[in-house]
């Protein structure tokens, strides 16, 4: 006789069977949020869970409302037609926050990751009371139309995020911000480059690779290291704010407080300044602005948008000799930043590598999620609260 899944043994003593089987139950729904299984069958091809346990144990989540059964197309094969493996109808939900300098996003996302309701609206008042407030309710319409099925509202803002308090978000202006103000449901923050990096990483251009460096510019640049599809956010949540490494000009003073921050030289108020010696309030649309005119000929900024890729491949380098990634993802304008100027990065970032990585240089790849990246990430965190034992236990007892 085959041996079974250990996860789902029932022959245990009853307390131990319990927890197996909460255990079994949680693998199937993780592999299931991640793509990796779509129908009974594969429960048993790629789980090595026996045809009786996958059947007890899709029964069961059926019956709690998480996963939703239906017959799959026939495939031309013989035995026992199989089930395809759906989201519930009825099933829990997240809401997921996305802060960014100039707008915020609301979405609704359910298990498996599709997005089922979507809001958005500008930031004219950066004062966070100003952006809570619009945001309360924003997720209170949500909640209003989705009810107790939604589990966890996760946020991305653009800062140092720990726990759910913006500790320091210098482009805002904010410092000491807690997030927790929105709802009553559980707050789960996060910085918008991490999250946009844990979601390259499980569901975008990184989703084959081990260890993942993400590097996302908007206003200044940050990032996150990811290996195994866990974010590397360091012992407080600060991980990841590669924007300031001294990379830059040390005589150049950063909105962090800090002098020769990396952040200086990369984002659009180096693209303004260095082109046209203007002082951009805005750094995304002067980046827009100066990409915009290089790509028409203007030799001022051609020379600015060199200078700039050059810059942060030198960084990418850097980071890659530190980090010693098996590839890099990038979104936000270093992703118009390498396509304007692939020549200047790729110089600069291979003359920037130590001996050995210029062997096997690791590749950089452009965002394959673009903008929606720090959103996905952060309905990610959302589902990784909601797909633990405690999370299922108030699921099912809602």
């Amino acid at each position: 006789m085959g041996c079974d899944n250990p996860r789902v043994h029932t022959s245990a003593r009853p307390g131990r069977a319990a927890a197996l089987r909460m255990e079994g139950q949680l693998h199937v729904l993780r592999e299931f949020h991640a793509g990796r299984i779509a129908t009974r069958a594969e429960l048993t091809t790629r789980l090595g869970l026996s045809r009786a346990s996958a059947l007890e144990i899709t029964a069961r989540l059926r019956d709690a409302a998480l996963v939703h059964e239906e017959a799959a197309p026939p495939d031309g094969k013989r035995g026992r037609p199989t089930t395809r493996l759906l989201p519930h109808p009825e099933g829990p939900l997240v809401c997921a926050v996305d802060i960014a300098h100039e707008a915020w996003t609301v979405a609704v996302v359910e298990l498996g990751g599709a997005v089922l309701a979507r809001t958005t609206g500008q930031i004219s008042d950066r004062h966070a009371d100003s952006v809570l407030t619009a945001l309360r309710r924003a997720v209170a319409a949500q909640l209003d139309t989705w009810g107790q099925r939604v589990r966890a509202v996760p946020v991305s803002a653009p800062g140092t995020v720990r726990g759910t308090r913006v500790v320091q978000a210098s482009n805002l202006r904010w410092r000491d911000v807690d997030l927790a103000v929105l709802t009553d449901l559980p707050v789960l923050g996060g910085n918008n480059a991490t999250l946009s990096g844990l979601a390259e990483s499980r569901r975008g251009a990184a989703a084959d690779a081990d260890v993942a460096l993400h590097l996302k510019i908007d206003v200044g640049v940050g990032g996150i290291l990811v290996v195994n599809g866990a974010p590397m956010t360091g012992a407080t949540g600060g991980g990841g704010e590669f924007g300031h490494l001294p990379f830059g000009d040390p005589r150049r003073r950063c909105l962090c407080g800090a002098y020769g921050c990396w952040d200086t030289e990369v984002d659009g108020r180096a693209l303004a300044r260095l082109a046209w010696q203007e002082d951009a309030a805005e750094p995304r649309a002067a980046a827009e602005r100066v990409l915009s005119a290089a790509r028409d000929g203007d030799a001022a900024a051609v020379g600015a948008v060199d200078e700039v890729a050059r810059a942060f491949g030198r960084g990418v380098g850097g980071l890659v000799n530190a980090l010693d990634p098996r590839l890099v993802t990038v979104s936000g304008v270093a992703t118009d930043l390498l396509a304007a100027a692939p020549e200047a990065f790729g110089t600069a970032y291979r003359t920037g590598l130590i001996a050995y990585q210029r062997s096997s240089v690791p590749p950089v790849r452009a965002s394959a999620l673009g903008g929606d990246g720090s959103i996905i990430g952060a309905a990610e965190t959302g589902f990784d609260h909601v797909l633990t034992e405690s999370g299922i236990t108030a699921w099912r007892a809602r």
